[in-house]
């Protein structure tokens, strides 16, 4: 037996996890946007293009709720949108000191945004079908690089918006709708932040956060790359994830495929959690903040303000996850909707990727994915990897990574030989009925016409024969064929002009005769009786 599949591409790199979760509703009664944070390959100037325009529409709602959040804070609402929403630095400066001598923006701006959110809604309401194509333009180049400059001077910088209060109830309408058709409303906080990963590299490698559109084009551009190399991939950073102790985290989990065709997925019941060295921050965009990868975290020493009551070595069993979620009352989180969810994660995506997946017998595979909670507990995917490290690299993984994979040979061999036998902490997730494949799966091609042979042997040399007179009496025969031309009555001019090439090919001398698409005419040989008949005869043969 083998312990890996051929062609699973299409969800161990990141390239082919962003093209596969495009195409997943084919193959699923799914919404990807629900478990997967947006993603670009940025391998072609469309991708560049859907990426820059993402952008900027992130950039527009961000500054809405920035006007919300500015509100709420300053109507001392704990709790409500401003917490959600992390108004920020400068929005913070900008409700301590609103008399100061903060850089303030024109009411103009919010307009501006107001009006992109606003034709964004109605493109995921399927409002601009049947609008005419001159009727709802977007902003100019300009327009939307003056927009792009004063959201960084609110966001990043010391910018205010003057009279914010007078669009408060706009603005957070316009976020209600867009949240309710855009599921990833909530991760996307203010910062409109990116993360540029390699597109087939592991263990966190090459991988940087970047909040300036420009910046990461500038990266990609500097790569001098093809665009089959595919090297680049951008996706929405989760900018309000759930922390522990003020620290990010995320969740490496098991599961394991033993067929491919019938699809079979075994979900394991425990995993881990990966701590980050440092507190969490969006102010640093520093890798050792954002990435929780082991590889990485191992060579950082832990944050001196980091709490006391968090492992030295970062990591977590789901166990003590879940008994740190039952102190905090939240103990149902766990069984009702992150479990769950990752469960019906991993499910889609092999779904939509079976089909490109060599089906080899005899085969199985172990995969980890890897997931970050939101602050509201919904689980998000973020990759899946082969080849998942076992090596004990603290006191959780040297206890978990010898027990899963004992557990995988339990599933793989000890279950060949007895249905019923012990499989530890494995469960059977999905199983579908065996798919017949189809005989072809390219496209129906059917090429038709006619052939056009050689003669089997030549025809030998005609000399100097004397017919019979009777046998210049024949008619030419009549015989059906498109292309040949009418022969002429025996008693038409039987002269040819010397200038005819096949006058010339027939005094010449014997010559092969080859079949041909057309019929041979006979009015081109009308001054020899025998190649009149012979003429006739070809008619025949040929047509």
């Amino acid at each position: 037996m083998l312990n890996h599949y051929g062609k699973t591409a299409s969800f161990t790199t990141k390239i082919g996890l962003c093209v596969s979760m495009r195409s997943l509703p084919w193959y699923v009664h799914a919404d990807p946007d629900s478990f997967f944070p947006r993603c670009y390959g940025l391998c072609s100037e469309s991708e560049k293009q859907e990426f820059l325009d993402d952008f900027r529409r992130t950039a527009a709602s961000s500054i809405l709720k920035w006007v919300v959040g500015h509100q709420s804070h300053r109507g001392g609402q704990p709790g409500g949108r401003a917490e959600a929403c992390d108004p920020g630095p400068s929005s913070r400066k900008a409700s301590q000191s609103a008399d100061s001598r903060l850089t303030g923006l024109s009411e103009q701006l919010v307009d501006t945004a107001c009006k992109v959110c606003q034709a964004y809604l109605g493109q995921l309401e399927h409002r601009d079908i049947d609008v005419p194509e001159d009727a709802g333009k977007g902003l100019t180049e300009d327009e939307w690089k003056d927009l792009t400059e004063q959201y960084y001077s609110l966001i990043h910088g010391d910018a205010f918006i003057s009279s914010s209060r007078n669009h408060f109830s706009q603005c957070q309408a316009l976020l209600n709708k867009i949240t309710s058709v855009n599921p990833q409303t909530e991760i996307d906080g203010l910062r409109n932040i990116w993360i540029i990963k390699p597109a087939a590299k592991s263990r966190g490698r090459d991988i940087v956060c970047m909040n300036r559109v420009e910046e990461i084009l500038e990266l990609v551009a500097a790569d001098h790359l093809s665009a089959k190399d595919n090297k680049w991939v951008v996706q929405k950073y989760i900018e309000t994830p759930l922390l522990i102790y003020g620290t990010k985290f995320d969740i490496r989990q098991w599961f394991l495929v033993t067929d491919w065709n019938p699809l079979t997925i075994w979900f394991y019941k425990e995993s881990y959690l990966r701590f980050s060295t440092q507190r969490f921050s969006l102010e640093s965009l520093d890798s050792a903040i954002h990435l929780c990868n082991n590889s990485i975290q191992r060579h950082l020493k832990n944050d001196k303000d980091r709490s006391p009551l968090l492992p030295y070595h970062n990591m977590w069993t789901s166990t003590r996850f879940r008994e740190y979620l039952q102190k905090r009352g939240r103990g149902a989180v766990w069984v009702g909707v992150i479990y769950p969810a990752m469960k019906r994660a991993v499910a889609n995506t092999m779904r939509a990727a079976q089909d490109r997946v060599e089906p080899r017998k005899n085969s199985f595979e172990l995969y980890g994915a890897d997931f970050v909670l939101g602050r509201d507990f919904q689980p998000w995917l973020i990759e899946i990897n082969s080849s998942p490290t076992m090596h004990a690299s603290t006191p959780v993984t040297a206890q978990l990574c010898a027990q899963v994979q004992e557990d995988t040979i339990k599933v793989v061999l000890d279950r060949r030989a007895d249905r019923s036998c012990d499989i530890g902490n494995f469960e059977l997730l999905w199983r579908q009925p065996a798919v017949e494949l189809p005989p072809f799966h390219g496209s129906d091609l059917c090429v038709e016409g006619v052939s056009v042979r050689r003669a089997r042997k030549q025809m030998p040399p005609i000399s100097s024969v004397n017919f019979p007179s009777s046998l210049l009496d024949i008619q030419p025969l009549k015989v059906s064929c498109p292309s040949a031309m009418p022969s002429p009555p025996l008693g038409a001019p039987t002269t040819v002009p010397q200038q005819d090439p096949r006058l010339r090919e027939a005094q010449a001398g014997p010559r092969t005769l080859r079949a041909a698409p057309a019929c041979i005419p006979t009015n081109s040989v009308g001054g020899f009786p025998f190649l009149r008949i012979l003429s006739n005869i070809c008619h025949f043969l040929i047509c």
